[in-house]
């Protein structure tokens, strides 16, 4: 990713994406969204896996706020974004993969050694298996919407680096829930900082408090566990959450 500025005098940014799934789909998340809540994509050359995007100027990201206004601004963005996809639309689907992650997880947690406690693994696979018949309304969602990836612009307050999925609204507050980790492992109320997200995240995006909690707890142990390594404080989210 670097800043660039175009013949016309534009300044954008140039972003190259690595080969992987889960940000192939970023363009198409761009254009739907039609710099609404998101940057504006300018140009996308698919054979080079090349976006050029918006520039936030200033540029502060989410995390230069206290935590109470940015989860605000944060949910006021996530609203903006939220919006059904349109009919043969590209992007992969959540309930697809929670079905691979239902798998993933415990093998993932074999794999490395069974690193924490085997009930945070049952309750993720649980909730994963029972709770897809009855998902809400299908919407393109962000998956990766944190403070890093939030900026402010001329424009507002801005997502970038989507990692697009669709699915229910309830997903979408896993990664904010989880969010500032290295000042929640600093904190010794860090359980209480996180139902109280995830009360006023609930709250001010009109979502399922215990479907968020449960996304919540599904995604950090996904994104936390591998047989390559544990990442112990995405642990100790889903272990927060589980206790929410």
């Amino acid at each position: 990713m670097a800043p660039v500025t175009r013949t016309d005098g534009a300044r954008c940014v140039l972003k190259i994406n690595f080969p992987e799934p889960e940000a192939e789909q970023e363009p198409d998340a761009l254009e739907h969204w039609d710099a609404v809540g998101a940057v504006a994509l300018l140009a996308h050359d698919p054979d080079r896996r090349a976006l050029l995007v918006e520039r936030c100027e200033p540029g502060d990201q989410l995390w230069s706020l206290p935590e109470d206004e940015a989860n605000r601004i944060g949910a006021n963005v996530l609203l903006r974004l939220w919006r059904p996809p349109a009919t043969g639309h590209p992007f992969r689907l959540l309930v697809d993969e929670a079905l691979s992650w239902a798998e993933q997880i415990p093998r993932e947690w074999e794999a490395y050694g069974r690193p924490f406690e085997r009930q945070l693994v049952d309750e993720a696979v649980g909730f994963l298996e029972e709770s897809l018949p009855s998902a809400g309304e299908a919407v393109v969602l962000h998956q990766d919407f944190h403070g890093g990836n939030v900026l402010r612009s001329e424009r507002g307050w801005l997502a970038i680096d989507p990692k697009p999925l669709v699915g229910e609204r309830e997903f979408d507050a896993a990664s904010l829930l989880r969010d500032r980790r290295d000042e929640l492992a600093q904190d010794p109320a860090a359980g209480h900082r996180i139902r109280r997200r995830l009360d006023e995240l609930s709250s001010l995006l009109a979502v399922d408090r215990e479907r968020a909690r449960g996304w919540g707890i599904a995604h950090a142990l996904v994104w936390g566990v591998s047989r390559e390594g544990c990442d112990h404080q995405m642990v100790a989210c889903a272990r927060w959450l589980s206790e929410a």
